[in-house]
């Protein structure tokens, strides 16, 4: 994590000074000679972005007491490994409710009929996907 902060910090000044950069060149052009105000923002709340995830990961890493195992030289792959879970890699659910998003966001832009489709076959997918253990040959 200590990389990470670092790498951040070292972003933060990066895009600072692509931000001052940025409102200089936009002065001198002969064409412009004012500042291009959305330009100079993004790349201000760039900056400032970066800079509150580094500020951020600098109290959490403060906080948590000891170092990770990928901060530590003698730490192993291992060491970092939490248990993650049980997933099917089988499963076909978790690809109809991706497709039932793509549809209810298709209907937000395009009419609220395919929304409606898409929320049917999300709530069948969904339940699908909840209840896959409890029935057929994988049930427990």
């Amino acid at each position: 994590m200590k990389t990470n902060i670092n790498l951040l910090w070292v972003l933060t000044g990066f895009f600072g000074i692509v931000t001052v950069t940025y409102v200089i060149w936009s002065l001198v052009d002969p064409n412009h000679g004012r500042v291009e105000w959305a330009g100079t923002f993004m790349l201000g709340l760039s900056t400032l972005l970066v800079a509150f995830i580094a500020f951020y990961l600098g109290k959490v890493h403060g906080a948590q007491g000891a170092e990770l195992p990928e901060d530590r030289l003698d730490g192993n792959i291992d060491d970092g490994d939490p248990e993650l879970g049980f997933f099917s890699p089988w499963s076909w659910w978790p690809i109809f409710l991706a497709a039932s998003c793509a549809l209810l966001f298709l209907g937000l832009a395009v009419g609220p009929w395919i929304a409606f489709i898409g929320l049917g076959i999300g709530v069948i997918s969904l339940v699908g996907w909840v209840y896959e253990y409890y029935r057929g040959m994988f049930a427990r």
